[in-house]
Parts: structure tokens; C-alpha cells; sequence
């Protein structure tokens, strides 16, 4: 059974920089798309980026030049490196992998990141 597990939250000053890491128990290969998702305090959970095996990206509006988020197969790691954060950015990341075709999916139990002078 695949697990993801993330990593590389934190506190960040607005403006400044994380990436975070989501790695996989065994190849995310068979994955065909994988995501991040965050939650806010208060508020329901959303999705940021996706991408699929291929490397196909699509992001929410709000982090479109901020964000980028990638997929290294051969390591079993998704990334998000996220720039020119904002406070509003502050919720705790989630990454998700699903299956074209099926309602199969799996979830990490997510990384705080914090935002905040």
C-alpha cells in the first residue's frame, strides 16, 4: 500500500520561501495525478496544484507564478516549492494521489505551514 508523507513545513516571513516534499512508501509511477491541498484554520479544505504522471500542471488561481509543483518518479517525490508567500498561504498541506478511472486515492497527514512577520 502506498503512504505519502509530508514534509518541509514551517514558519516563513511573508515574502520568503519553503518547499515541501511529499514522499512516497513505493513508486508513485502508477499515480497518474497527484496534488496538494491545503487548509486553513476555520476553513474547508482546497486544492492548490496538480500534475500528472506526465508532468501536465494546473494551479488555483491564487498561487498561479507563486507555486510551482512537481513530480520526481524516479525518486517517489512530489514537490511544491512555493514563493512569495503570504499570510493568507497559512494552512496545513496536504498531498494526494488518485488514479485516472477509479475512485481510489491516498492522503499524507499533512505539514503546518505558517506564515507570519
Amino acid at each position: 500500500q502506498v503512504q505519502l508523507v509530508e514534509s518541509g513545513g514551517g514558519l516563513v516571513q511573508p515574502g520568503g520561501s519553503l518547499r515541501l516534499s511529499c514522499a512516497a512508501s513505493g513508486s508513485i509511477f502508477a499515480i497518474d495525478s497527484m496534488g496538494w491541498y491545503r487548509q486553513a484554520p476555520g476553513k474547508q479544505r482546497e486544492l492548490v496544484a496538480t500534475i500528472t504522471r506526465g508532468g501536465s500542471a494546473n494551479y488555483e488561481d491564487s498561487v498561479k507564478g507563486r507555486f510551482t509543483i512537481s513530480r520526481d518518479n524516479a525518486k517517489n517525490t512530489l514537490y511544491l516549492q512555493m514563493n512569495s508567500l503570504k499570510p493568507e498561504d497559512t494552512a496545513v498541506y496536504y498531498c494526494q494521489g488518485s488514479v485516472t478511472g477509479s475512485f481510489w486515492e491516498v492522503w499524507g497527514q499533512g505539514t503546518l505551514v505558517t506564515v507570519s512577520s
